[in-house]
Order: C-alpha cells, then sequence, then structure tokens
C-alpha cells in the first residue's frame, strides 16, 4: 500500500469563509499552514486521522486550473524517493521527478492524473497536521472523512491503479439500479377492477467501487444502465437528487464536462438527522432535507455548495462494519 490519506485538497471561493464556516458550524479543528513559498499560508481543518486543505481557484500552489471542488488528495509516505520509484515501477507516472514544496514545510510528488484514472495524488512527506476532529470531550460531530466521490468512466481502470498498481485494498463494490413499475387498472362496471403490474423498468444505475486509503475510502462511481451496457450520458428527463437516476446523470454531467476525477467529499456522522438540523438551523441550503438510502446500508444527505464555496459535500451515517 503505497501511503495513507495526509490531507484532502478543496478549492473554495474564499477559502478562509468556508474553514472559518467548517470551525464554526461542523467544530472542526483548524490549524492553517505554510503552504509552498514561505509567507503563504493555507487553512488546514482536521477531520479523523486526516485533514482537509482550503486552497482559492486558482491558487499557484495547485499548478494547474483549480475550479471549486475537490481538487487533490495527497498520500503521506515515510520515503517519498521510495515511493515515487514503486508507483512508477508499478507504471504509475510522475508529474515532475523533482519534489517540490508542500504544505506544512513537506516535500511532495505529483502523480500523472492519466494514469490515475484522472484522480489528483500527490505523494508527500509526513505533515505536521491539525488535531483530530474527534476525541474524548471532542465538541465536533463529524467523526472522520467517510469517503471522496471519484466520477469515472471505468471503474475497472480505477481499480487497476489503485488495487493493482498501488496496492491500496479494495473494500467492496456494488451496482444500483433504479426500477419503476408501471400498474395497469382494467375497470368494468360488471366485473369490477384488475390491476396488472408490468415488468420493471430500469431507469438510471450506477457502478460503484470503494478502496480504502487510511480511515477513508475513495469511491468510484461510474454510469451504468443495465439494460445495455454502458451508457455513459445522462438519462433522459432525469430529476434532480434525492434518486439513483439522479446520481446517475450528476456523474454521466460531471464526466463529459470535465473529464473523470473527483467528484464530492463525504463526511461520517453519528446522526446525519440531527446534523441537518443543526446546519439548517444556521442557514445551509440542503439538497436532502432529511437522510435517504445511500451506498454500504447508510443514510446520506447533501449539501448545498453555496455556504461551502462551490464544494459538493455530503453526510453519512452508517453502523460499523
Amino acid at each position: 500500500m503505497l501511503g495513507t490519506l495526509a490531507w484532502v485538497g478543496l478549492v473554495a471561493s474564499d477559502a478562509d469563509a468556508v474553514a472559518r464556516a467548517l470551525a464554526r458550524d461542523f467544530g472542526l479543528p483548524r490549524a492553517d499552514t505554510v503552504a509552498g513559498a514561505p509567507g503563504r499560508r493555507v487553512p488546514l481543518l482536521g477531520v479523523g486521522r486526516a485533514a482537509l486543505a482550503l486552497f482559492e481557484p486558482g491558487d499557484p500552489f495547485l499548478g494547474d486550473d483549480a475550479r471549486p471542488g475537490v481538487h487533490h488528495l495527497a498520500l503521506a509516505v515515510a520515503d517519498l524517493a521510495g515511493a515515487a520509484a514503486r508507483a512508477t515501477a508499478a507504471g504509475v507516472r510522475l508529474e515532475a521527478p523533482d519534489p517540490v514544496a508542500g504544505l506544512g514545510g513537506a516535500r511532495h510528488l505529483r502523480l500523472a492524473p492519466a494514469t490515475t484514472a484522472g484522480v489528483r495524488t500527490y505523494l508527500t512527506e509526513p505533515v505536521p497536521a491539525a488535531p483530530p476532529a474527534r476525541g474524548p470531550g471532542a465538541a465536533g460531530w463529524v467523526e472522520r472523512i467517510d469517503h471522496v466521490g471519484v466520477a469515472t468512466a471505468d471503474t475497472r481502470g480505477a481499480l487497476e491503479c489503485f488495487v493493482a498498481r498501488l496496492g491500496f485494498p479494495l473494500e467492496s463494490t456494488q451496482t444500483d439500479v433504479e426500477a419503476v413499475i408501471a400498474v395497469e387498472s382494467f375497470t368494468s362496471d360488471r366485473y369490477g377492477v384488475v390491476y396488472h403490474a408490468r415488468p420493471p423498468e430500469v431507469v438510471g444505475g450506477l457502478r460503484v467501487a470503494f478502496v480504502t486509503v487510511g480511515d477513508a475510502e475513495l469511491e468510484f462511481l461510474e454510469d451504468l444502465d443495465p439494460r445495455a451496457g454502458r451508457e455513459p450520458r445522462p438519462a433522459p428527463g432525469a430529476s434532480g437528487a434525492g434518486t439513483t437516476r439522479g446520481d446517475r446523470t450528476a456523474i454521466a454531467r460531471f464526466v463529459a464536462a470535465r473529464g473523470p476525477g473527483l467528484h464530492h467529499l463525504a463526511l461520517k456522522v453519528d446522526d446525519v438527522d440531527g446534523a441537518l438540523g443543526r446546519l439548517a438551523a444556521a442557514g445551509y441550503e440542503l439538497i436532502d432535507r432529511v437522510g435517504r438510502p445511500g451506498s454500504r446500508r447508510a443514510r446520506i444527505a447533501f449539501l448545498g455548495r453555496a455556504r461551502l464555496g462551490g464544494v459538493l459535500v455530503h453526510l453519512v451515517e452508517r453502523p460499523a462494519a
């Protein structure tokens, strides 16, 4: 296994305001840190055994087209040169051969997204991070990062990279399908009413795989139409959030517009409905006003992006495995 999750990089419009909101409303401890050049600092918030690092759009530290959303993940390794050599030997290329200054004075290298299923991935020396988000007497209600969602058009290729080549364990796979059942009625003035249910019609689907990186997972999501194999396009007439069909449409549109890559951040909580109530009272837009069924027997709820600087976040409540 090549390292463990150190931080997730988020690009947010007004990163400092979003960091204040995460500290105030989510209870995440904040400890800003140096980013790249001396004197430049970014917000770093502890969550479980990892952290969230927040950047402004276009921040030169990121070195590419940095738009609001989940930008990258960083894997902490004890031996940067050795980890880079192992990745290269496994067929995962580096963007550049020489390390650059990263967070907290640690150096990092970047893997080429073309060889990591579109996931921007940094290898970093250990970074002094923010304190853990949960612990004895902790006031925060977020346990840890549950997963980081990845939109993909090729789940098998993603698993080839992260499981077969980089050595991270496959946690589970599943197929999500939404179907509708049409019911016909035959009403007679003499014989009464007869109902007839047609066979189910599949209207949306996702192929899903979870890969463990530290105390979180990567969730790979691929648009899937089980009736005709893969169809990486939005479902005609698909509704908004809250259904498998809507989720499938969001993934397909993301891949069509931006290519495969990091899509959303999921935070694990004890009580999703209680968390939604607190956030609603604090003025957050809720896409899901109550928890709904999600992967791995979870209850999930998505939050609006406005108060989170354009980052798509959802909450996850699920029993321990």
